[in-house]
């Protein structure tokens, strides 16, 4: 070989192919020349498993010995793997983390070589020496793979007999193990290199995708498809705090790589006692072995186990000082996760918890966003309709008392029941508490529970999320949230089904809502007043209203006359409603006619003010000059059939009965001698009656 001088006895070279089988075997070379085909092998640049296989050949020839072993350093997992090769063949791995179980643990971390001249009397290294014997190997030399750098491992030479051959030239063999390290350093120098390189393209690709958009559901899938390109996990999912801060919810599980695992979406439990909240709690990543995992109490780690799991990587998603959740990872395989590979990991978090703070002041952007366009929305639509506090027409005594009262109300944000007949102004009432109040620069906001099917109810009030229900293409903000900061009225409150009563409870009792099909809870800052022309309290006795609703909504009880019992104010209506009438359709009228007013006073009225407004309306239509042409003979013809007015004298004869007994009893309800007793009705069902027929202290005390 070129670089050495032929002895005159030696025989002359041979061929191209038996020099190719010299090399291959090893076999006819001397020490120095195989000590240089270990040169050119180490810089041929083989992947190492296929390096060992042929450096096995000429160690083996080298030290006239059966077994060679490659023991390298993982510093990763803190262990040493050894690569036993025995006849050109590879015997298999026996990974050892133990130090006194294995010698190659010595002479790494002391640097010097070790020799056990007879394998079967060594007491020592019972581990790593019973695989020996296994093997069949009688004596064993073990020398420090290193380089000036790093300290890689060590080179085991294994022989079938103990020392029958003669001692090994160590020193020799050191420069060998020093050539080996070199390589082996090199590839791993070249590994790290690559995997860096791939772990900066693979962030680099995570930011970018991450940075083109801004909804969570879209981040997580293009982040589970990088970071596997990378990181050799099993199972992968992402987890968010909650609100409370002392759970987490599963918001994502790897799509490809979720399949069997125990950790599904939309799972949530307590922070307390687990991987992820230690890793939270710390602050930094968790790794967990097998060991670790059985070491710990929790049921939820008791199942990984059981389903197979054996090591688990968990980092936190952190935000400065603030902690989002936690990527959680696991594996089937032992020490499957490296340091580099937490690194990698934490990396991939941070990102990620930028995102997902982004994905979230975007989706509250978008929600504000959408709110206020459903509330401009709202308020074009009924702007038409805006009513003024002057708007509310009369003079009457009942009239002047509920208005008294709403006024007395309106500066603080106690619920209010307004009650009374259908068409006695209950809505304008509501508004005006609402202009009188100091939201009334925010929004008033109305739901006719009557107007809207059951099953829309709910989403109606309290707003639902994309897919909630068939046809939910998107998220919908509730009346509740609309009116925000503002005042919401429930007209027709005792229409509400009673499965739903429970929640419109919750809201009144701690101002906190989920959209239907949520999971997040609302607060708002919401005044409530609720208007009903039912009986709400022989609902409530008929158990089809839930009594703890009808007492929190009972705080402040408005009960509206009907406008039989305030007849002097029809003049003043009638008035109104001719002007205003008048005014939308074109038309101009100075007269109305002393016997059509005669005669709207003398009608009952059962629709109340709308039934009157109504025919106003019909009344201005008909007029063709500028002197009211009201079509009376509607009036006296209904009165006719009608007739007698049985509802309304049983009513008046009530009233009267009720006033009577209150006189007698000097306004004292409750008791065995009060008003209620001697009527024969509970003191709430009497409380309502008088609210309901406009019964007032002035009515029956002096």
């Amino acid at each position: 070989m070129q670089g050495f001088a032929r002895d005159p006895n030696e025989q002359p070279p041979e061929d191209d192919a038996g020099q190719e089988q010299k090399k291959e075997t090893g076999a006819g070379y001397s020490d120095a020349e195989i000590l240089l085909a270990i040169t050119d092998l180490i810089a041929d640049g083989e992947a190492l498993p296929e390096l060992f296989g042929h450096l096995a050949l000429h160690v083996r020839k080298l030290a006239k010995c059966e077994l060679v072993n490659f023991a390298l350093y993982e510093s990763a997992h803190n262990r040493i793997v050894n690569h036993y090769w025995e006849e050109k063949t590879e015997m298999g791995l026996s990974n050892t983390s133990v130090p006194e179980d294995a010698p190659e643990w010595w002479v790494w971390e002391q640097q010097q070589p070790m020799t056990i001249p007879d394998v079967s009397r060594e007491a020592r290294f019972a581990g790593t020496l019973s695989t020996l014997r296994n093997l069949r190997v009688g004596s064993y030399a073990v020398l420090p793979m290193s380089t000036p750098r790093r300290r890689l491992g060590a080179l085991g030479i294994g022989r079938t007999e103990p020392d029958t051959e003669g001692p090994l030239n160590l020193g020799f063999l050191e420069q060998v193990a020093r050539l080996i390290a070199l390589a082996v350093e090199h590839r791993q120098v070249q590994r790290e290199w690559r995997e860096q390189q791939d772990r900066s393209q693979s962030l680099a690709a995570i930011s970018l995708e991450l940075s083109s958009t801004l909804k969570f559901e879209q981040l997580v899938p293009l982040v589970f498809a990088k970071m596997r390109q990378i990181t050799n996990y099993d199972h992968a999912s992402l987890m968010l705090l909650e609100v409370d801060g002392r759970s987490l919810r599963i918001r994502a599980v790897d799509p490809d790589r979720g399949v069997g695992s125990l950790l599904r979406e939309g799972q949530s439990g307590p922070l307390a006692g687990t991987i992820s909240g230690e890793s939270i709690e710390t602050r930094s990543i968790a790794f967990y072995d097998t060991e670790k995992m059985d070491k710990v109490g929790n049921p939820r780690v008791k199942e990984l186990r059981e389903a197979g799991i054996r090591s688990v990587c968990c980092v936190p998603l952190l935000m400065g000082s603030r902690a989002l959740g936690a990527l959680f990872l696991d594996a089937t395989r032992e020490n499957a996760f490296s340091r580099e590979d937490g690194e990698y990991l934490q990396q991939v978090a941070t990102q990620i918890a930028a995102a997902i703070q982004n994905a979230n002041a975007y989706s509250e952007i978008e929600s504000v966003k959408d709110r206020l366009t459903q509330e401009k929305r709202y308020l074009e639509n009924e702007i038409r309709g805006e009513r003024r506090l002057d708007d509310i027409v009369g003079h009457s005594a009942a009239l002047k008392r509920v208005l008294d009262y709403a006024a007395i109300v309106a500066n603080t944000d106690s619920t209010v029941l307004i009650t009374g007949e259908t068409g006695t102004g209950k809505e304008r009432v509501a508004q005006a508490i609402h202009l009188m109040s100091s939201r009334r620069e925010r929004s008033f906001i109305k739901l006719n529970c009557a107007a809207i099917p059951t099953g829309l109810l709910e989403s109606e009030l309290f707003g639902h999320e994309k897919g909630a229900f068939t046809g939910a293409i998107s998220q919908k903000v509730g009346r509740l949230e609309l009116a925000d900061k503002g005042t919401l009225l429930l007209d027709e409150v005792g229409e509400i089904p009673l499965e739903l009563q429970p929640k419109l409870l919750r809201v009144l009792q701690d101002q906190e809502f989920e959209r239907l099909g949520g999971t997040k809870t609302i607060r708002v800052d919401v005044r409530l007043l609720a208007a009903s022309n039912r009986d709400l309290v022989r609902a409530m006795e008929d158990k089809e209203f839930r009594s703890d609703l009808f007492y929190r909504l009972h705080v402040f009880p408005l009960h509206l006359p009907p406008l039989r019992d305030r007849r002097g104010d029809i003049p003043l209506l009638i008035r109104h409603f001719v002007q205003k009438c008048a005014a939308r359709l074109n038309k101009r009228i100075d007269f109305i006619p002393d016997e059509a007013v005669e005669a709207m006073m003398h009608w009952r009225w059962p629709g109340n003010i709308r039934e009157l407004e109504n025919f106003i309306e019909r009344s201005v239509i008909l007029t063709e000059d500028n002197r009211l042409n009201a079509p009376l003979a509607e009036l006296r013809q209904d009165s006719a059939r009608r007739s007698p007015d049985l509802e309304l004298t049983l009513r008046d004869l009530e009233r009267d009965h009720i006033i009577e007994i209150l006189r007698q009893t000097r306004g004292v309800l409750s008791g065995p001698k009060g008003a209620a007793a001697r009527l024969g009705l509970k003191r709430t069902t009497l409380q309502y009656k008088m609210q309901k027929m406009g019964i007032f202290r002035s009515d029956y005390m002096d």
